[in-house]
């Protein structure tokens, strides 16, 4: 009898011993939201009023062409919609994934800046297009995202890079490697953008600030003997100093976009009311599409754009500190570097669009047109969703692997 009661007590433990172990793997809550509803809704509110601004700003150029005037519209509409797609069947990749995969990724960006100096598209003086099919792609833009996965990877793995300079030149190399290729197309704006995102994510993690602001200074002497010594950069600054000085050469661009942006005043003439786009402004869809914006929708127009802008980086930042929180270090350090790259980016288009900054040929993120830049952007946001989703599913008591 006391035998049956001690076998009995034993499955009693037993039962117990399960029912506690499935209790601790069952989700800690139940409720809530699985992603970032406010995030999908801002980069689908963004990437709409892209396609309207596109639209409007492209009229004129498209009827000067001979084309239909929704020609540019369908075309950024198709690159959205294939975005879409891709973005949808990324978002079940996790981020371990990612890291899995982000040698190959690196690889063939690199491969792809090569084949452009070899086999690219020259487009006003620059090659920085690849011709495929009926499209053209834009390694320069896939880069930055592959700079962005590259040092997560690297800070992830070995933390001891960020212990001093000397450790971190080797794998800086094929950093340098990638910028050398972008400067070779030419594509000093891409390539300043990387190099900010590579500033950006070291002081983030944490690189000593002696080398830091050797580094910097380094970095900072280089590209500006990149501009001294190319003519046609150093008239964009000195045009930038005072553009009204050669209002119809070097100062062109950019007192038209200021004239823009002064005819908008507070609230704008109206969509489509714009005249910089019709008969002045050019690349009024591409790089100066802020210039329509302000001139269509005014000062608060361009304000409430720029706030879109400034909550999408915070948004980042902060999802990338509840990964860091949660123990989910690549994660972080992916969300931090998207936050740097669109910060960034967007900070030197609207800093050329007003004057702040010598002219660029740099997209608005999420809002120029331009299939790599949006599709490349797309993919970005995706990776901020999945990266806000394994947080989610970390906190909830699931097994995020890292």
């Amino acid at each position: 009898m006391n035998i049956l009661n001690q076998l009995s007590d034993l499955k009693s433990l037993r039962r117990f011993r399960l029912s506690a172990l499935q209790l601790l793997d069952r989700p800690i809550v139940r409720s809530g939201q699985k992603i970032d509803m406010s995030l999908l809704w801002m980069v689908a509110l963004m990437t709409a009023f892209s396609l309207l601004m596109i639209y409007s700003a492209s009229i004129a150029y498209a009827a000067d062409e001979g084309g239909d005037q929704f020609a540019f519209l369908i075309r950024q509409a198709s690159f959205v919609g294939l975005g879409l797609v891709v973005c949808s069947g990324l978002s079940f990749v996790s981020m371990n994934a990612w890291k899995r995969i982000m040698p190959w990724y690196y690889l063939l960006c690199g491969l792809l800046l090569a084949a452009v100096l070899v086999l690219g598209r020259e487009i006003n003086g620059a090659t920085r297009w690849l011709h495929v099919g009926p499209v053209n792609v834009q390694p320069s833009e896939m880069f930055k995202l592959a700079t962005v996965l590259y040092l997560s990877s690297l800070f992830t793995r070995k933390a001891e890079v960020l212990q001093s300079w000397t450790k971190i030149l080797a794998p800086g190399f094929l950093l340098a490697v990638g910028v050398g290729l972008m400067l070779l197309q030419p594509d000093l704006g891409s390539a300043i953008v990387v190099v900010a995102i590579v500033a950006g994510m070291l002081f983030l993690a944490g690189f000593p600030l002696r080398y830091f602001g050797v580094m910097s200074g380094i970095l900072l002497a280089c590209i500006a003997l990149l501009i001294v010594f190319e003519p046609y950069r150093m008239a964009r600054v000195t045009g930038f100093l005072d553009p009204w000085s050669d209002p119809l050469g070097k100062g062109y661009q950019l007192t038209h976009s200021l004239m823009a942006i002064a005819r908008g005043e507070w609230f704008g003439v109206g969509l489509g009311a714009s005249l910089e786009k019709r008969f002045y402004l050019p690349e009024a869809h591409t790089d100066f599409i802020f210039a329509i914006i302000g001139e269509e929708f005014g000062f608060l127009g361009m304000l409430m754009l720029v706030f879109c802008y400034g909550w999408l980086v915070l948004r980042a930042f902060s999802i990338g500190k509840q990964a860091r929180d949660l123990d989910l270090t690549f994660s972080a350090y992916v969300a931090n570097g998207i936050a740097i790259w669109v910060g960034i980016q967007s900070f030197f288009n609207i800093g050329v669009n007003i004057g702040l900054l010598p002219t660029k040929g740099l997209p608005l993120p999420l809002m120029s047109y331009g299939g790599s830049a949006v599709m490349v952007m797309l993919v970005s946001m995706t990776l901020l969703l999945r990266i806000d989703f394994e947080n989610r599913r970390k906190m909830r008591g699931y097994l995020v692997e890292e």
